[in-house]
Formats: C-alpha cells, sequence, structure tokens
C-alpha cells in the first residue's frame, strides 16, 4: 500500500489544526542516510493583509532557505519530501502531538502523544485575537 493517502489524511489532520486554532508548528524529520537537507520547519506567518501564509524553511547543513506558501500549495511541496529524504513528520498541537511515520515497507502510519506545546503559534494566537 502506498503512503501517499495515509499522509493525504495527515495533511487533513494539519489544515484542521489550523481551523480550530491549535497548531503549534509542523516539523519533517528522520532523514534516509546522511543528507544535505536536515530538517523542514512549518510555520504560519501573517501578512500586512491579515493573509496567512505558510513559512516553510529547509535546514541544509550549511544554510538555510524560507519559502512562503498558500496552505493549499504547501501540501504537494511537502508530500515530495516525504520518503525522500524523511521518514517522519511530526505535527505539534495544543490537544496532542500527530506523527507520520514511514516504516522501512514505506507504508504509512499516524499516531498520537501527548501534547509538547502548551499554546498554539504566536500567529495562531494573533489571528485567534483579530477573529481571522
Amino acid at each position: 500500500m502506498s503512503y501517499e493517502p495515509i499522509f493525504a489524511l495527515f495533511w487533513e489532520r494539519v489544515k484542521q489544526s489550523i481551523e480550530d486554532k491549535t497548531f503549534a508548528k509542523l516539523t519533517l524529520a528522520k532523514t534516509i542516510g546522511d543528507t544535505e537537507l536536515k530538517n523542514i520547519y512549518v510555520r504560519p506567518v501573517l501578512l500586512e493583509n491579515n493573509l496567512m501564509r505558510m513559512s516553510i524553511i529547509a535546514r541544509y547543513k550549511t544554510e538555510e532557505m524560507e519559502s512562503f506558501h498558500s496552505l493549499d500549495e504547501a501540501y504537494p511541496i511537502l508530500a515530495s519530501y516525504m520518503n525522500n529524504p524523511f521518514l517522519s513528520a511530526l505535527l505539534f498541537t495544543t490537544d496532542n502531538d500527530v506523527v507520520f511515520k514511514l516504516n522501512k515497507k514505506r507504508t504509512g502510519s499516524i499516531s498520537e502523544q501527548a501534547p509538547t506545546f502548551k499554546s498554539a503559534s504566536d500567529v495562531i494566537l494573533e489571528m485567534k485575537e483579530k477573529g481571522l
């Protein structure tokens, strides 16, 4: 079974956490072997016109590159990094931590753990205050 449908379900959890204002951060981690790309961090940013974008920070061995995308644009970008080189994606929310993992057979699974963060990201909190 391909992992893509499971990752799509994971992405629905990401979107729901933003809608529910519980999103803290999203991280792609656990690379396959020694790669130049070490992590990808995703956080919401609020632009001057109160438009939310996702900041995607790709952390390499020697540099960081940041790009900004809508939530819908971010999905195919992040999905393209799963299984090449990342084996896990961690969604941190104030309700729980949701972990997407690929096993050795590259089958995806989703699990939940107790929340790491007690409050949502600053941008989510600002959006809550502004009623966005």
